[in-house]
């Protein structure tokens, strides 16, 4: 059996930003993932905004990470096409004290070293949103706030780190935990794997993975967050991101386009025990109808194609739990909720820092380029639309899923690549097929089809 210098468990953004970072050293890496793909539990189902980190707390770690991981994940993206669009954002406030607390939240941006954001009236409120229902007393600009693809920016991730030599396991999900004086065996699902050092990185199962090393410090609760997913013949009515003006009970309802060309409005925030309990329910969405109604009446007059539940590993604390064990060479990562998707690379980087005084670190000689990730955003060129890349390859103008306008080469492409999905919910979120207003009725069986020979 190997050892591996360092096993990473868990194969969302932020072990799949780890994996990759120490895959550019000379260590070996093995990246755990329960499941069968990667970025297939919290990270696949969150609101998908870039964020500057405006709101954090200040003097927090996470207000330092978000803020570090919004440049890194900027450029990163540009470096692989992961598709952003810089939509900024707008907290309007429809309550006198909203309207009070706006020059507040304006000073905390600063305190977090963001100072782009300005103070607007109800006139510049409603030329900027002018289907915003009506009585909104004013807003704080944000505009450095984007809409971004989670699972591009997760398979990007993923796919660097193999492409850099890290070992990806998926269908392990570790049981056991032996520490031993040099190595760590994991008992897993599909087998023993030993590892000098371990990365704890499992999201919602961090808690329980701690307690498999003797700690009892903290326990994960799953608080369900639900969306409304609008079509796209909505987008208009949502040109930027509609924030709520925080309070005690939270952030509250959102309404945002995203990157594939809808709108969605969410999300709730409902702590669980179950953490699988990904579906919707009949109090989230009438709920999220009538905040809806609230905010955009217009909107909830438009068709709803879809809609999800994703579950955020809160930990009743307001910040990250990133903590050390040298003695045990166990590194734990906690608590990171929906603003690891932007803080992803950045908590990979610090994660470097520590590990930095214990193993050989230095960057190797001669590592690959950033994987080209295919395009999902919906505001940029697509393949069905690029005359050059259908003349090159038919493939890419034979469009199967036509809500989505995802053609046969795309699917191809997905299936021949890197980290291939193992399921048509992973080929889902690598073209976007069966993603669209009809959810795959008329085109799944034909994916079906295309998947399960492209995979024998």
């Amino acid at each position: 059996m190997n050892t591996y210098d360092v096993a990473v468990i868990g194969g969302g953004i932020v072990g799949s930003a780890i994996a990759r970072l120490l895959g550019g050293t000379a260590l070996s890496v093995a990246l755990l993932e329960a499941r069968d793909d990667v970025g297939d539990g919290t990270s696949k189902a969150n609101t998908a905004i870039l964020h500057t980190g405006f709101d954090a707390k200040p003097g927090t770690l996470e207000s330092r990470l978000v803020a570090r991981g919004y440049e890194m994940l900027g450029a990163y993206a540009e470096a692989t096409g992961i598709p952003v669009e810089r939509t900024g954002a707008l907290l309007v406030a429809w309550t006198q004290e909203q309207l009070d607390a706006l020059p507040g939240l304006r000073a905390k941006a600063e305190r977090n070293g963001y100072t782009a954001c300005q103070i607007v009236d109800t006139a510049e409120v409603y030329r900027r949103v002018p289907d915003l229902g009506p009585g909104a007393l004013g807003g704080l600009t944000v505009p450095g706030e984007s809409i971004i693809c989670t699972w591009t920016t997760n398979l990007a991730l993923a796919t660097d780190a193999v492409n850099r030599g890290v070992t990806l396991l998926r269908g392990h999900r570790v049981t056991e935990v032996h520490v031993g004086s040099d190595a760590t065996r994991l008992a897993t699902t599909a087998g023993d794997v030993t590892a000098r050092w371990v990365i704890n990185a499992a999201g919602l199962g961090a808690d329980a993975l701690d307690a498999l090393f003797g700690h009892d410090r903290f326990t994960v609760t799953p608080r369900r967050g639900e969306l409304l997913v609008f079509d796209k013949l909505a987008r208009p009515l949502a040109p930027c991101i509609v924030l709520p003006v925080p309070s005690s009970a939270g952030k509250g309802v959102l309404v945002s386009p995203t990157i594939y060309g809808n709108v969605m409005v969410g999300p709730t925030a409902e702590d669980l025990t179950d953490r699988s309990a990904t579906g919707t329910s009949e109090q989230g969405l009438a709920f999220l109808r009538e905040k809806g109604t609230a905010l955009m009446p217009r909107l909830m007059r438009e068709e709803v194609t879809a809609t999800y539940a994703g579950l955020r590993a809160a930990i009743g604390s307001d910040d990250y739990l990133i903590d050390l064990d040298a003695d045990q060479r166990y590194l734990l990562i906690g608590g990171i909720r929906s603003t690891g998707l932007t803080a992803g690379m950045a908590i990979a980087e610090h994660i470097g820092e520590l590990l930095g005084k214990h193993l050989d670190l230095t960057p190797r000689a001669g590592l690959p380029e950033p994987p080209r990730m295919p395009n999902l955003g919906e505001a940029f060129e697509r393949p069905y639309q690029d005359s050059a890349a259908i003349a090159a390859d038919p493939e890419y103008g034979r469009v199967v899923c036509f809500c989505e306008r995802v053609t046969k080469g795309e699917i191809r492409d997905a299936l021949t690549s890197v980290i291939p999905p193992a399921g048509l919910d992973g080929l889902r979120r690598r073209t976007r097929a069966m993603n669209g207003r009809c959810q795959g009725f008329y085109c799944g069986a034909r994916v079906r089809e295309i998947f399960e020979k492209g995979t024998q």
